[in-house]
């Protein structure tokens, strides 16, 4: 069976829900899916300063173990998730990916599926420059990058070429049936890309 990590940090849920139906549709394809949520690393009065951060964390991390170097190394795929901070990746799931060295210099990670997702709180807030961010360091752990395109019609409804993607607004408004549907496609594709490499490996 294909196995796919999916490793998001989510602040308020929209990101989450996106992993949530990319988990949906690997399932659909075949795979074996963990889904997993980065943890945060600031301060208890630093979280207090956003309404809500605190009791969301608590919530998704009684779901949801954190992303180790254990699960990178089990996938076939790694799919990243994360909302935009200033056009670019949290910083929680960045130390995440910081912390893959070890398998980076062991080169376990080299040959594996990547892709990636995202959710930002304004439009144009930096979707497309957050995910094509994430392709630098996939590039150097060397994960084969699996992009969306435009292979499913829904693509030209929602979400982007380079990953799924969401606007939740100020009021952190849920991903919409469409967005959820390219994340659908997403988790689908990539476990039908992974599952093709794993057979010509064997």
């Amino acid at each position: 069976m294909t196995k796919v990590l999916i490793a998001f940090y989510s602040r308020n849920g929209s990101t989450e829900r996106l992993a949530q139906a990319i988990a949906e549709g690997a399932h659909a394809a075949g795979a074996e899916v963990r889904l997993r949520r980065a943890r945060e690393f600031v301060s208890a009065d630093v979280m207090a300063k956003a309404p809500g951060w605190a009791e969301n964390a608590a919530r998704m991390n009684a779901l949801y173990e954190a992303p180790t170097e254990a699960d990178a190394e089990w996938a076939d795929a790694i799919i990243f998730g994360t909302p935009t901070r200033f056009g670019a990746t949290t910083a929680e799931l960045k130390a995440y990916i910081d912390g893959l060295g070890g398998l980076w210099f062991q080169g376990k990670l080299v040959g594996k599926v990547g892709s990636v997702f995202t959710s930002t709180a304004t439009t144009h807030g930096g979707n497309e420059s957050t995910l094509l961010s994430l392709y630098n360091p996939m590039a150097h752990l060397g994960l084969i990058i699996v992009p969306l395109g435009y292979g499913d019609p829904v693509m030209f409804r929602a979400g982007t070429p380079y990953g799924a993607s969401s606007v939740s607004g100020q009021q952190s408004t849920p991903p919409t049936e469409d967005d959820l549907e390219v994340a659908r496609y997403q988790g689908r594709r990539v476990a039908q890309v992974a599952a093709a490499l794993r057979a010509g490996r064997s």
